[in-house]
């Protein structure tokens, strides 16, 4: 390393504390840094090349400054300060703008290379501002900004010297403490931008491996602000602390934040970087738009926690047939065919002997932990799975779940795992499920969502009841457009679920409303590839593609069996759960719900210390033996799960046992 090291007593920058500042480097910047701390105190130490050299103490803040892109001297910077140890401070420009941090404190999480991750997930173009760097990565470290003069010089000096203050005094109150300030050199604006520090980060993260032990789960008293509340919280009241702990264009967990409308409601979206290129969405459709950015925010941040294990080190690889009896046994949860294992199918059979690796959950029906495939519990591992980890099946978010706390989160999983249930059970078994009359709904907004649906989009609305054996209220929503015109889309689906029809009913239209009316107006393309899948199942291979063939007026005729159940079903005679005071006690009735028609309950913690940064949980919920949400026509999966076949005839929808060929063969409209 080359440039200069000097060294200032803390006591004399800010006016006491003990420690010493080092300042590494050569330039505007570093010059201006050292002479601020000489100013407030004289300067003590000597010039050197390295900060070895300048003989860092235990303790002393040391400042990296370079007035162009230069992170080169950061890895020896950093050597010296563990050895010390010692905190340290990058400054640097970045073209037009003066960075500073995040200041990396001994043994805490939250360096450098956190930053650099989420700084990374949070742009548009991270390759191609990668591959600039990677070109012209040294011309940028050696050519000062042209940008920096001495007034920013001076600021970047003041700001330090107030950091190594707050350094010296609490480390925690150090503002570029996970954080970092830009100044931009055009006018001098200053903004702090906030990271959460990365569990996985190679340097500082730390996960404990997964155990039996952290898989316990003894539900606890959750107590509501009313019997009909079913959040411990109101979400529109954390807007603020989310905000401020998830969201930042620069470099939050949460960097980009969309509103809309369509509908009937306010739509959200919000857009999340996780771990490497993957990109994940959140989306929320209320009637406020505080509301909906909450929950599309709190919904990026449960797809989050589902996507890898964040929280927890999986620690046991090995076949079936050597953990069986602590196990879940992968055929519970559906697999594949054996016609459909042929070449370029992205599966493998299931075979006991061969080893997969298994992350540790909660079984109700046992009481106990049990095993569940790793691959299963967090869907993008699918991507990355290799020879030694290979996938069982496809599998998607279906069951997991954001809240407050673990009861939360998994009360709500639960509901989820019962609306594709009962959605794809009406739809595989074909079951004349009742039609609701959605008027007599108490709540006189449900009516009226029905209404604005229909008024701005010229859809008819429709609902069936599709409520199964365990209870849990359950509807499909649907909107069909009138008439024979092959140019719009004909129908769009959705469903809902809840221990109150009336919350499952607006549930189901919230989503269904702006879904229809992203129908309007679309790309007359769509429906001659829509017509190519209604012939060609094998053509729906992406999630879109569901809702886009059912688009097709050729396909509406696969939904006249909805129509062979006579009357309407008022909304007071479909099933309802009674709301406890406790939410405990909600989840442990819709638990019951399920045991009683014997099926388990499985609950894997998914929760990263990102989500604990915000009071926040993630689970995923499992019920083996329910119908599992797919999405592309081939992984389909209802080969080995019975209820299929002898569900609607213990509901009454069928007079016999159903066989293979009562099941529709076509691919599902779920969107």
């Amino acid at each position: 390393m080359t440039g200069e090291t000097t060294a200032a007593p803390a006591g004399a920058v800010a006016g006491g504390g003990g420690a010493a500042l080092h300042v590494v480097g050569s330039g505007l910047l570093a010059d201006a840094i050292a002479d601020a701390a000489a100013a407030h105190g004289g300067v003590a130490g000597s010039a050197a090349p390295e900060p070895e050299a300048a003989g860092v103490d235990t303790g002393a803040l040391v400042v990296a400054a370079a007035d162009g892109w230069d992170t080169r001297p950061y890895p020896r910077v950093r050597a010296a300060c563990d050895a010390a140890p010692a905190p340290w401070l990058p400054v640097r420009t970045e073209l037009g703008r003066l960075v500073l941090g995040p200041v990396e404190l001994p043994g805490r999480p939250g360096c450098g290379d956190c930053a650099d991750l989420r700084r990374r997930v949070a742009r548009r173009d991270p390759r191609g501002r990668e591959e600039v760097l990677r070109v012209h990565g040294d011309a940028l470290a050696e050519r000062p900004s042209s940008w920096l003069t001495t007034l920013a010089a001076d600021l970047a000096a003041a700001l330090v010297l107030d950091e190594a203050q707050r350094v010296a005094q609490d480390p925690e109150s150090a503002r570029t403490r996970n954080a970092m300030i830009f100044v931009e050199l055009d006018s001098l604006r200053t903004s702090r931008h906030r990271f959460l520090p990365n569990p996985l980060c190679e340097r500082c993260g730390s996960r404990p491996d997964d155990a039996a032990a952290l898989a316990e789960l003894s539900l606890a008293s959750r107590p509501k602000p009313t019997p009909d509340t079913y959040r411990a919280q109101d979400v529109a009241d954390r807007w603020e602390s989310l905000e401020q702990t998830y969201f930042d264009p620069e470099c939050g967990l949460v960097h980009t934040l969309t509103k809309g409308s369509g509908g009937g409601v306010v739509t959200a979206s919000a857009e999340l970087g996780a771990h490497g290129d993957s990109v994940e969405y959140g989306f929320g459709w209320t009637r406020s738009y505080r509301t909906s950015r909450v929950v599309a925010l709190l919904e990026a941040l449960e797809r989050y926690g589902a996507t890898h294990p964040g929280g927890r080190r999986t620690a046991v690889h090995a076949p079936y047939a050597d953990v069986r009896d602590e196990a879940l046994d992968p055929r519970e949860l559906g697999l594949y065919p054996p016609e459909r294992h042929v070449a370029g199918f992205s599966f493998r059979p299931f075979s006991e002997s061969v080893a997969c690796s298994w992350v540790w959950g909660y079984s109700f029906a046992r009481s106990a932990p049990i095993l569940v495939p790793e691959n299963y519990v967090y869907y993008r591992l699918m991507r990355r799975a290799g020879p030694e980890n290979p996938p069982f099946v496809y599998e998607c978010s279906n069951g997991c779940a954001l809240g407050g706390s673990v009861e939360e989160a998994a009360f709500y999983g639960a509901l989820e795992v019962a609306e594709r249930d009962a959605f794809l059970m009406t739809w595989y078994a074909r079951m004349p499920v009742p039609r609701i009359d959605i008027g007599s709904a108490r709540d006189d907004s449900l009516p009226l969502l029905a209404t604005a649906i229909e008024r701005e989009t010229g859809y008819e609305v429709r609902a069936f009841d599709t409520t199964l054996e365990y209870g849990v209220p359950s509807v499909w929503t649907m909107a069909v457009r009138p008439g024979d015109d092959d140019a719009a889309p004909k129908a769009a689906c959705s469903g809902g679920a809840h221990l109150d029809p009336e919350r499952a009913l607006q549930r189901a239209l919230s989503e269904l409303g702006p879904m229809t009316a992203g129908l309007l107006g679309q790309d007359p393309a769509r429906q001659a590839r829509a017509r190519e899948m209604v012939r060609d199942p094998s053509l729906v291979t992406l999630m879109a593609h569901h809702t886009q063939l059912y688009g097709h007026p050729e396909a509406f005729d696969r939904f006249d069996f909805l129509d062979r159940c006579p009357g309407l079903r008022r909304v007071a005679d479909m099933a309802r759960v009674p709301p406890a005071a406790d939410l405990r006690d909600d989840l442990a009735e819709l638990v019951r719900r399920y045991l009683d028609c014997g099926l388990d309950v499985i609950v894997v913690d998914q929760t990263t210390p990102e989500h604990r940064a915000g009071g926040l949980a993630c689970v995923k919920v499992i019920v083996p033996g329910t119908l599992p949400m797919t999405f592309g026509h081939a992984y389909r999966r209802v080969h080995g799960l019975p209820r299929l076949y002898t569900v609607p005839h213990r509901l009454g929808y069928a007079d016999r046992p159903l066989g293979p060929e009562d099941i529709s063969h076509h691919p599902h409209p779920f969107p």
